[in-house]
């Protein structure tokens, strides 16, 4: 038993991660040139991609995320066949985060683009632009750039209307592979002068990396979703024990290990066991389905159209099982076996056999919630997180029988079985049935099908909820219920919450963002009409220039590192922007200054740096941002909020995608004052 505890309390421990947010490099490129014959010959680019990371295909059309594609800059004696080709298994599914079908590889792929040689004597040098993200956030568009081939040669061997850009200098031929990856641990070099713009004796890219994580080395994102996994499975267990189901069985169990024992010390014993039982039973339940599925499935299940179908259906299966239509049964002869088993034995089987009978026949009420939870621990990706969830719906569910058996008196304090507890089943029906919707939305997004745009959704929720209170209120009544037409005053108070909660959502049919609900309704451009008019607009789309201002000014700054398709940082800019306490501190108390790190517009000329000892070329606007993020603050994933005096210096830890309000007011309010307290 003390090991058992032992390996509990470690599980517990471990589950909960320390991440840094530093730099991501997740896609490793190697490249090549294939000489197939004397007139045709291939690039080649292999990717190596890390666990969790995905990178789009090609051919995706001008929305949504970056594009596989090859970008020509110089030829000679080369010209290319065709577009770029991808090799490899390649997914195509609904993505979560641009709520739409996409393609894209995980683990490794291979890009071909086939060129004709038309001269012994060939120089080609472009680069391959590529999109790569995880289920939190996007990188911005990257580029693998290469060179092959010898420019003043190819150059003398042109005839002489041949146009070739002859801007560099010539290069040796190249035919072996080349490692193209950045490096993910430092930037800090040298930032030319050309980008830096006119900021006087100050140095507004010098790197603050350090001065950056003194702030805060631990991003609590993955501690935050597994503490909510494990307050949702928490919550599970208490419902299941006001259920039919188990309430009854509560005190008879307790008195049955109390009275078989004459010792009281040793009926305490076999109620923790059987408490503890029940716990390894449901943790185990969490650790198979980790198991059978794997680390990343769940995160796919999240996305996957095909199971948001059956995942609708079977909550709505769920919700009509708690309105009385029929009742989830396991097999009688499962729970009369392992009763008769426990009736054979004695000791620590017998009593573990007991909770696994307590498992069974409470199925038709605990099978629900337990469905419901898995599949919301699904759509967060957690790889611990089904063991986390069932581990804490175990331990919420055992904990009474512990209780009782060391306090025998508080039995007589319980409330008697009776109608409540179909009310309780019933108002969970409805839960379940209001987040159905949630996963038929993923499947409507993904096939188009648009039967289920945001004012649809909303007002199918309203009328859910509205309904949730006139049953509460007594005016609707199903199969089971009672004929009492008393409502009491806490069955009262109770209803209010529905009802205030549908009238909350229905401005939310003209536009309103109804933030409550923005991690469950469709995106904002579903809504058909939309009378909503706000938000927080950026003064400068120019660093230089914002930080020239705010200098002027005498405010500090916030950096609003973003892209134009990055779903999440505008899922910010709605849920989190739009409050008023958040829209005051950054219209009035910041300067804002929004980066695109997408910006396709293109410099005067390209600018060259050097990056983790190689050179690279920044070529449009956003490149120009995105080198800033990495250079200055060691992150190039977007959302990224930072504040920073107008010297460039941090005034808080960085801020990534978390739609907390109060975090980030928080986040602000903390920046300001040591803005403050510095000045």
């Amino acid at each position: 038993m003390k090991k058992f505890l032992t390996l509990i309390l470690l599980f517990t421990l471990t589950s909960f991660t320390w991440v840094s947010a530093q730099m991501k490099d997740p896609v490793h490129f190697e490249t090549s040139f294939n000489k197939i014959s004397n007139t045709e010959g291939e690039l080649i680019f292999i990717a190596t991609i890390d666990a969790g990371w995905h990178v789009y295909s090609t051919d995706l059309g001008s929305t949504g995320p970056t594009e596989a594609a090859f970008h020509l800059e110089k030829n000679a004696g080369i010209e290319l066949l065709g577009q770029l080709k991808a090799e490899g298994k390649e997914i195509e599914q609904f993505d979560n985060a641009f709520q739409a079908v996409l393609r894209y590889y995980e683990k490794s792929v291979k890009f071909i683009q086939k060129v004709k040689i038309t001269n012994p004597e060939y120089y080609i040098e472009g680069y391959l632009e590529y999109g790569a993200c995880d289920d939190q956030s996007c990188l911005p568009p990257s580029q693998v750039d290469v060179k092959y081939g010898n420019l003043e040669k190819a150059t003398a061997a042109q005839p002489s209307n041949s146009a070739v850009d002859n801007s560099t200098p010539a290069s040796p031929i190249q035919e072996s592979s080349v490692d193209n990856s950045q490096d993910a641990e430092g930037v800090s070099q040298a930032v030319p002068s050309a980008i830096q713009g006119n900021s006087g004796s100050i140095d507004l890219w010098k790197p603050v990396i350090k001065e950056l994580n003194a702030f805060s080395d631990h991003d609590s994102a993955k501690d935050r979703t597994l503490f909510y996994i494990f307050i949702y499975g928490f919550l599970g267990g208490l419902i299941a024990l006001l259920t039919p189901c188990v309430w009854p069985i509560i005190p008879m169990t307790v008195s049955f290990f109390l009275k078989r024992n004459k010792d009281k010390k040793k009926g305490i014993r076999d109620a923790v066991i059987y408490g503890i039982s029940i716990i390894v039973i449901y943790l185990t339940l969490g650790l198979a389905i980790t198991l059978i599925f794997g680390p990343s499935a769940l995160n796919a299940l999240s996305t996957n159209a095909v199971f948001n179908i059956l995942f609708f259906l079977m909550l709505v299966v769920f919700a009509a099982s708690f309105f009385g239509a029929f009742e989830l049964r396991l097999p009688s002869k499962w729970s009369t076996a392992v009763d008769s088993k426990a009736d054979q034995t004695t000791g620590l089987l017998s009593i573990f056999l007991m909770a696994f009978t307590l498992a069974l026949v409470s199925f038709s009420c605990t099978g629900p919630i337990i469905g419901l939870l898995l599949v919301e621990v699904s759509t967060t990706g957690s790889v611990v997180g089904p063991a986390v969830g069932m581990f804490a719906f175990a331990l919420a569910l055992a904990l009474p029988f512990t209780l009782f058996a060391l306090f025998p008196s508080w039995l007589n304090t319980l409330p008697k079985s009776g109608g409540w507890m179909n009310v309780v089943k019933v108002s969970l029906g409805f839960a379940e049935l209001a987040l159905a919707l949630k996963f038929l939305s993923v499947a409507d997004l993904a096939y188009g099908w648009r039967i289920l745009d945001r004012e649809v959704f909303i007002a199918l929720w309203i009328v859910i909820f509205a309904l949730f209170g006139m049953y509460l209120l007594g005016k609707l009544k199903f199969a089971h219920d009672d004929d009492n037409n008393k409502v009491g005053v806490s069955r009262f108070f109770m209803a209010l919450v529905p009802l205030a909660f549908a009238v909350y959502m229905i401005p939310g049919l003209w536009g309103a963002p109804l933030k409550a609900i923005s991690a469950f309704a469709p995106p904002m451009h579903t809504q058909d009409f939309n009378l909503y008019d706000g938000g927080v607009e950026a003064k400068f789309d120019d660093y230089n220039q914002g930080m020239e201002y705010a200098r002027q000014q005498g405010k500090p700054v916030m950096l609003d590192f973003t892209g134009y398709g990055c779903v999440n940082c505008r899922k910010m800019e709605l849920a989190v922007w739009t409050d008023p306490t958040v829209n005051h501190l950054i219209q009035d108390e910041y300067v804002l200054i929004t980066l695109y790190v997408d910006n396709k517009t293109n410099l005067s000329e390209p600018i060259e740096v050097v990056e983790n000892g190689k050179t690279r070329k920044l070529r449009t606007v956003g490149d120009k941002w995105s080198y800033l993020q990495r250079v200055k603050f060691g992150s190039n994933s977007q959302p990224f909020y930072v504040l920073i005096d107008n010297d460039g210096n941090p005034l808080n830890s960085s801020y990534a995608y978390n739609e907390d309000v109060d975090a980030y007011v928080n986040f602000l309010q903390v920046g300001l004052k040591n803005y403050k307290k510095n000045k």
